[in-house]
């Protein structure tokens, strides 16, 4: 009996080490061609003196100071959004919800843009704080307005949208009252990686980090979400409290990102299906390949970004959603004809 089952399970092993493998591969060439292609290519020789810091002149600043921090940080953004979409969509069991609907896309983007037309001597890091407090007081307010019981989830997505519209509506508002400050926002608003620099890589990665952490750390806990809320509470689990360490951690993965980089679209919509479709709902598997994957897509989304509208530079925010649309459309097909 054992002998069937342990060839089983190592029958499963090979593809997701192969499938993991590619993933990291496919990380690391979207940074080298980061790297190396932009506005200004650079030959292979300089761009390995650049990353092993044996040079100092222009060109070697140039990698150092604006691309290589660029593309770290395309690759944890991606890895949060990802994570955020995952947990969002587990949180409210809705598979076309991201974190917009805890309203922390609306709430970051109206902080923003409160700080920059009001408070413009703050500078980038007491925006880049700014915008973060509005994102987590966004999906505070959408979760004291869902309260609690078994169909929480519901009232979560309901609440959601309805903070969702009115943030944004605010935002469009003031934008509107204060059009000399529009050039400034626009690039936040639709989602850039383009003023990336090691102080947004330092501010990020303490977010990065204890995320990643309380997300391994509760991973047999989300588990939970998975199943029906009168199943889980008949077990005696307490999923209400594992439904609000969700939230906090796609306030803390979703928000910090939304902060530095701005509402950057789909990419938590639709990296958890692709990373589901390729390997199933074990979130043991899911969870790391939705990370990788959400850093794959930001890191070659925002290469392509640079060559739209060449040399000048274009918001990331356009490709992911050039690229999500679509996808968005399908899965609202899909949803409508399981029905």
């Amino acid at each position: 009996m054992n002998q069937p089952i342990n060839l089983e399970k190592q029958s499963r092993k090979w593809p997701l080490l192969f499938l993991f493998s590619a993933s990291l591969i496919a990380i690391l060439i979207g940074i080298i061609s980061s790297l190396k292609w932009g506005q200004s290519p650079v030959s292979w020789h300089t761009l390995y003196e650049a990353v092993t810091f044996q040079g100092s002149d222009k060109a070697h600043l140039y990698i150092q100071t604006l691309r290589l921090p660029r593309a770290i940080m395309a690759c944890i953004v991606g890895m949060q959004l990802g994570l955020g979409g995952l947990l969002t969509q587990l949180t409210t069991k809705n598979p076309l919800a991201s974190p917009h609907i805890f309203g922390i896309n609306a709430g970051g983007a109206l902080a923003v843009v409160v700080g920059l037309v009001f408070l413009p001597h703050f500078g980038n890091m007491g925006l880049i704080a700014f915008a973060f407090v509005g994102a987590a007081l966004g999906a505070l307010l959408v979760w004291s307005l869902a309260g609690t019981g078994s169909k929480q989830y519901v009232y979560i997505a309901l609440a959601g949208i309805t903070i969702h519209f009115l943030l944004s509506s605010l935002t469009e508002g003031v934008i509107i009252l204060n059009q000399h400050a529009t050039d400034s926002m626009i690039f936040w608003l639709v989602g850039s990686l383009s003023q990336a620099a090691w102080t947004e890589v330092r501010v990020i990665l303490p977010f990065f980090i204890g995320g990643m952490l309380l997300f391994a750390f509760m991973l047999p806990s989300f588990k939970l979400l998975l199943v029906d809320d009168e199943i889980a509470a008949g077990l005696g689990q307490r999923i209400t409290f594992v439904r609000g360490i969700s939230v906090l951690l796609v306030i803390v993965l979703a928000g910090s990102a939304v902060a530095l980089c701005g509402p950057i679209g789909f990419v938590c919509l639709i990296v958890p299906h692709i990373a589901r479709a390729l390997v199933g709902t074990n979130l043991v598997v899911v969870g790391p390949l939705t990370a990788l994957l959400g850093g794959i897509l930001l890191l070659y989304a925002d290469f392509l970004s640079r060559f739209i509208a060449f040399p000048f530079e274009s918001p990331v925010g356009i490709v992911t959603s050039l690229i999500g649309a679509p996808f968005f459309i399908y899965l609202a097909l899909k949803q409508r004809r399981a029905r």
